[in-house]
């Protein structure tokens, strides 16, 4: 199901720009659209189109209600630069069945820098004859630099199940019985999460905790996408030209950056780790299958190698391939979500599972987060070390938050240790939402 509106026509114009600016400044503080990692990135300003969709056809959906819009819209783009032209920032559900929207949001103004490089994109909504649609969507304003007041912050808490129970017990509860299946034999990896909760105060301004992750989590990709807020460090597909990369991370070390041997131990312990070298085969596994059918000369690393991060090491792999029969962004995500990584192995039977054993939605996180342009290139990240934000209250303003972290379950997983492996996964959002 969609409420993809008739194609609408959208005229897209894009100018170069003498400098770089500071993408987050330009954020929306209440509802920023932003992607930056380093120096490269966009941000959103105003909101000219929305798509929404959900349940199992919301990739294929998505893909083809983009294609239509592409192909009735004029672009002057003599940048021709990733991300200038018509783009579109989305957010992708995790599991069919969710109710959380994924959407599509084409932006009023685009704001991006690639390098040395920067550009701007105008967007609006045209008339059969050309002439400019005036829509309620198409009025924006600018926002003013960030506020020098106080940031108060949000403490985020175990989330209390319904009826009160304890969210820690159940989420030990929830990897003893995993591991009782995996030894059944009802599969062999399963990612488990649990999730974190808060309120933020009316009147926040988000390019705070956007501009904490931004500046901690150099390897990430920082994003905000209809109240989406957060820093993922694996990239599901990145298609650029006919070229296609991603990056696969599963098994995970807790960091220790003030015992600088002891930290060394954390990594050389996660290499040599048997359970996280089976972990991360299964997960690399997932990937290049999905992808084969949809391209050619896939290649990965030899070896998985160490990925620091402020918080934790990872094992990753990097993936590269050539573009084989023309898929866009979005149905190469399709084709990949959900991977080993984020589900199991083999992945119908752990999402079944994932419903039964996790006492909450998933909604957006481990879904995916990213942008497309109007030749359905784009950049798509797994919505790891993030937060949903909800609507604000119409008298206070304040905000619920709710984070999620998980972690893959294979024989011989301790509960214990996993519950200490959410906790340094959710230390991004924790730090970054704090007072």
């Amino acid at each position: 199901m969609t409420s993809t509106p008739p194609a609408p026509r959208l005229r897209a114009t894009t100018r170069p720009l003498e400098q770089a600016p500071d993408l987050l400044a330009l954020a929306d503080p209440s509802a920023p659209l932003i992607w930056t990692r380093g120096d490269r990135g966009c941000v959103g300003i105003g909101e000219v189109l929305r798509l929404t969709f959900s349940g199992p056809s919301r990739f294929s959906d998505a893909a083809e209600a983009w294609r239509r819009i592409a192909a009735a819209a004029t672009i002057d783009d003599p940048v021709g630069m990733p991300g200038s032209g018509l783009v579109a920032l989305g957010s992708f559900a995790f599991a069919d069945g969710s109710a959380a929207e994924s959407v599509l949001i084409v932006p009023r103004l685009l704001v991006a820098r690639h390098r040395g490089q920067a550009w701007i994109t105008e967007i609006v909504e045209t008339t059969e004859n050309g002439e400019t649609a005036e829509t309620e969507a198409a009025r924006f304003a600018v926002p003013a630099a960030p506020a020098s007041g106080d940031w108060e912050g949000a403490a985020l808490h175990d989330r209390e199940l319904d009826g009160g129970g304890d969210s820690v017990a159940a989420y030990l509860a929830g990897v003893r019985e995993a591991g009782a299946r995996i030894a059944r034999g009802a599969f062999e990896k399963i990612v488990i999460a649990r999730q974190l909760a808060g309120r933020l105060p009316g009147g926040s301004d988000l390019r705070v905790p956007l501009a904490r992750l931004a500046e901690q989590y150099l390897d990430c990709w920082t994003f905000a996408v209809d109240g989406l807020i957060g820093a993922s460090p694996e990239t599901l597909i990145r298609s650029t030209s006919g070229a296609v990369s991603a990056r696969v991370l599963a098994g995970t070390r807790g960091r220790h950056p003030e015992d600088a041997a002891r930290d060394a131990r954390a990594r050389d312990e996660l290499l040599t780790s048997a359970k996280e070298q089976h972990e991360h085969a299964f997960a690399v596994q997932s990937v290049v299958t999905a992808l084969s059918p949809h391209v050619r000369e896939l290649r990965t690393s030899e070896e998985p190698f160490p990925l620091r991060l402020p918080n934790v090491w990872h094992l990753a792999t990097d993936l590269g391939a050539a573009l084989g029969e023309q898929s866009s962004s979005i149905e190469l995500v399709g084709a990949l979500h959900p991977t080993a990584a984020v589900a199991g192995t083999p992945t119908s039977a752990a999402v079944a599972a994932i419903a039964e054993l996790e006492p909450f939605d998933r909604g957006r996180y481990s879904g995916a987060v990213g942008w497309i342009d109007a030749d359905g290139d784009g950049e798509w990240v797994i919505a790891l070390r993030c937060a949903q934000l909800g609507e604000p209250d119409a008298e206070t303003g304040a905000r619920s938050i709710v984070a999620s972290a998980g972690g893959g379950i294979v024989a011989g997983s301790d509960p214990t240790h996993e519950l200490g492996e959410t906790v340094s996964k959710f230390r991004p959002i924790t730090e970054a939402f704090a007072a």
